[in-house]
């Protein structure tokens, strides 16, 4: 991630890596807008991850953020089956 602060986000190169990673056809291309949107959906993520690490660390009464913390919430942000509460978008939101 770029810088610090509300500003900070992922390089478009980064995106474009991880993205052709999981790209069947080598030639297939992305445009500068579906990067940038990419970019701030990785952001988005990666915040509420950790909101969500530091939530549950607190709920286990721990002063620190472990992987042991992050492992507990990524299943709700992934939508795997079986999590015991998978994540809803807030009322109002389709």
């Amino acid at each position: 991630m770029e810088g610090a602060g509300a500003g900070a986000g992922f390089r478009k190169e980064l995106v474009s890596r991880l993205l052709h990673l999981h790209f069947k056809d080598d030639k297939t291309k992305v445009s500068g807008d579906a990067l940038q949107l990419m970019a701030e959906l990785l952001k988005i993520f990666v915040v509420e991850a950790a909101v969500r690490a530091v939530r549950q660390a607190q709920a286990e009464d721990t002063l620190r953020v472990d992987v042991d913390q992050l492992e507990k919430v990524l299943p709700q942000l992934v939508g795997e089956r079986g999590s015991r509460r998978q994540w809803r978008c807030p009322a109002g939101w389709p």
